[in-house]
């Protein structure tokens, strides 16, 4: 089958096509013929040499994948052959064939094509892990979604506004992604360049936010923290300002605020198929009628990956970035689907 290398740690061009042994399923795994694969921030740091593969995963890139199941493990049930998936896959993305744990897989939500299906299953599973299991949103609460217009930025927003029933704002670079942002949910978008916390402040009557999102962190944690009511959390799920940042921990013990974080890829698979079901219960539903949705920023001929990657280097995607592995069914809508 034919793979993406990564040749040695560096920019998009370190990304090479190549031909490897097609993999085979073993005991609770699925072997998937992939038709689209979706492109994310971990792919991305993972060519810079900055986030290597958990112990047991591919050197593949790639954590989204969707396409038909070709081949089933010992003591797989929920799946059979030809169906057709998505799923979070540990490693080994980029690829025509992908050998992923089945409980980390879901079926394709009805209506949907292949290549949108791609696009779901590393976001919608950050965004749930994190704001629902982690921040433990209530309804009435005020959210702050920093970077709006990434993929997990726009799934938060709605999973936010539509089944936690919280206000959400969010931050964006340009005028263009601040209005993807309201389009998409939230009631307030601001420059992140910008007083986006001073902005806030004023539209919360000086109490700012109880959930902050953010994968920043470096030298803007501690202004997230000022931006907190009593009892706030706030969330990070990357770095990519810095390493590090002060913090005044007085400020943590006084207004009794949390701060935390989260990396999904090297959790078991008992814990990703827990946020899979719940997500198949009350997400995907939703993106089946349209009351949520997924945006594509541009599918790519797998051939073009170092064009995809350099979209995310220069951050000008809106959404999601795929690459169509199998450009006969890429559009697809599959038969069988969600019910």
């Amino acid at each position: 089958m034919q793979v993406v290398e990564i040749e040695r740690p560096g920019g998009p061009e370190v990304l090479r096509l190549v031909e490897r042994p097609r993999p085979v399923p073993g005991p609770g795994e699925v072997l998937i013929r992939v038709v689209a694969a979706g492109v994310n921030r971990p792919d991305i740091q993972q060519r810079r040499g900055l986030y290597p593969p958990p112990a047991g995963a591919s050197d593949i890139p790639g954590l989204d994948v969707a396409g038909i199941v070709q081949e089933i493990g010992p003591g797989v049930e929920a799946f059979a052959t030809r169906m057709p998936v998505c799923a979070l896959a540990n490693g080994g993305g980029y690829a025509e064939y992908c050998v992923v744990p089945a409980e980390q897989c879901m079926p394709v939500p009805r209506g949907l094509s292949f290549i949108e299906a791609a696009s779901l299953p590393e976001v919608y599973m950050t965004a749930w892990n994190n704001l629902v299991w982690l921040a433990r949103l209530q309804p009435g609460e005020t959210l702050l979604v920093q970077g709006g217009t990434s993929g997990v930025g726009l799934a938060g927003i709605q999973i936010a506004s539509q089944l936690c029933g919280v206000k959400v704002f969010a931050t964006a670079g340009t005028e263009e992604k601040r209005t993807v942002c309201l389009a998409t949910g939230a009631t307030a978008a601001f420059d992140y360049k910008g007083a986006w916390d001073d902005e806030i402040r004023q539209l919360t009557a000086g109490q700012g936010v109880d959930v902050i999102l953010d994968g920043q962190a470096g030298p803007a944690t501690q202004r997230q923290l000022d931006l907190l009511d009593f009892d706030g959390r706030l969330v990070l799920i990357a770095s990519h300002q810095g390493a590090t940042g002060e913090v005044d921990l007085r400020q943590l013990v006084r207004r009794r605020l949390t701060l935390t974080g989260s990396t999904l890829r090297p959790r078991p698979p008992a814990y990703k198929g827990r946020l899979a079901r719940e997500l198949v219960d009350r997400v995907w539903p939703l993106l089946s009628d349209g009351r949520m949705t997924t945006r594509i920023h541009q599918a790519l001929p797998f051939s073009d990956v170092q064009q995809a990657h350099a979209i995310l280097d220069e951050n000008r995607q809106i959404g999601k970035v795929v690459l169509i592995v199998d450009p006969a069914l890429g559009a697809t809508i599959p038969a069988a689907g969600e019910p």
